[in-house]
């Protein structure tokens, strides 16, 4: 796998990078506390699977009217995105429990949504959080069909109009995960990937067949066997449940990163980055609002986006208790620290960056933090 390589000789950076570090190593010790989670995380576990799974069970045992069935799978998606963000999410960081077993059984809940936990891995832990925002490099802002999420990818003259169309198309998310895995794991494996995670190709391809059998087959063939509904209302149930998660999960991911003040570098020539990797972070990521209560502990806590990316492997229910410390450090040191007032003003900056990006070519991103680095 190709990768940056991370070297700053910045002064300023590195204090910040250590200074950081145990400001919230300490936070924790001096409180006894633990990094992981706690009874918290296992109450709103069972929460999330229960937003997902009662609907989905009262489908199937009781007589229902398609207006009944509609509000149903919208909870369904609901609870869909709420496993995802809340559970699947610091499972798979492993950041849920100090038990690696138990972060296991925490990121194998994708399997529910009928996705797969290795492709997630390298997508999102890998590729990602490491090389953040950089393009090429992290596929969450590399090439996305008819949405430009990056300065440096090639502008079209549909993207002119992708403030428009782009959240429509957030909802497609999950099902393009669904239906497009099994390219995705080939091209793990035909680049050898998948060995350089210490994995057998056949065997990764086997697991992901069978995933998703198994739950086509459950979301599908049960609700045909026990329930009185056509194929088409199944199939339109599954596709609405589908898109409440993809416009949900997408949009927060996106009020993180493609907004207003969130970098956008590219390494140099020999693929080089002369930046501390926390400053990176810093600059690449962007929380929003610090009250929003019931919002923040559905979506786990990805409204303190700066936090996770800087310390991934703390469960997201502490947070809100290190927000103020990153953010003091910060400014202590200088460095800017992307805060955007609320949900509202997140997702209206998401826009005016969508609308941006579809109507010129725009490196001021990388040129204003290639003056910094100077």
């Amino acid at each position: 796998m190709e990768r940056v390589k991370f070297r700053s000789d910045n002064k300023t950076e590195k204090e910040f990078s250590r200074e950081v570090r145990k400001r919230v190593r300490v936070y924790f010790k001096d409180n006894n506390i633990s990094i992981h989670g706690n009874y918290n995380m296992y109450l709103k576990t069972f929460v999330m699977l229960g937003l997902y799974l009662a609907p989905f069970i009262l489908l199937l045992t009781i007589p229902i009217t398609p207006w009944a069935a509609l509000a149903m799978v919208v909870l369904m998606g609901i609870g869909e995105a709420g496993i995802g963000m809340s559970i699947m999410h610091d499972g798979a960081h492993g950041a849920y429990s100090s038990k690696p077993w138990v972060n296991k059984m925490a990121a194998s809940t994708m399997f529910l949504l009928g996705s797969n936990t290795f492709n997630w891995k390298i997508q999102h832990n890998i590729q990602h959080h490491t090389f953040t925002n950089m393009f090429d490099f992290d596929p969450d802002i590399s090439t996305k069909a008819v949405v430009r999420l990056s300065d440096h990818s090639t502008l079209k003259k549909y993207h002119r109009f992708q403030h428009l169309y782009s959240f429509f198309l957030y909802g497609f998310a999950t099902l393009m995960r669904l239906f497009g895995d099994i390219g995705v794991l080939l091209k793990h494996n035909r680049k050898g990937i998948t060995k350089d995670q210490k994995s057998s190709p056949v065997l990764e391809f086997v697991k992901l067949a069978a995933t998703k059998l198994i739950y086509l087959g459950v979301i599908f063939g049960l609700p045909m066997w026990l329930t009185e509904f056509s194929f088409w209302q199944i199939f339109l149930g599954f596709a609405i449940m589908q898109m409440t998660a993809g416009i949900i999960m997408t949009t927060v991911f996106q009020m993180a990163h493609v907004v207003e003040g969130t970098y956008q570098p590219l390494p140099d020539e020999n693929n080089i980055f002369h930046t501390e990797w926390l400053v990176h972070q810093l600059r690449a990521t962007s929380d929003f609002g610090r009250k929003n209560g019931l919002l923040s502990w559905y979506i786990g806590g990805l409204d303190y986006q700066v936090e996770h990316h800087m310390f991934t492997n703390i469960c997201h229910i502490h947070y809100s208790a290190i927000a103020p410390i990153i953010e003091g450090t910060a400014k202590e040191f200088g460095f800017t620290y992307n805060l955007k007032p609320n949900v509202f003003s997140a997702l209206a900056s998401h826009y005016r960056r969508l609308r941006e990006l579809g109507r010129e070519k725009n490196n001021t991103n990388f040129e204003r933090l290639s003056i910094q680095q100077k």
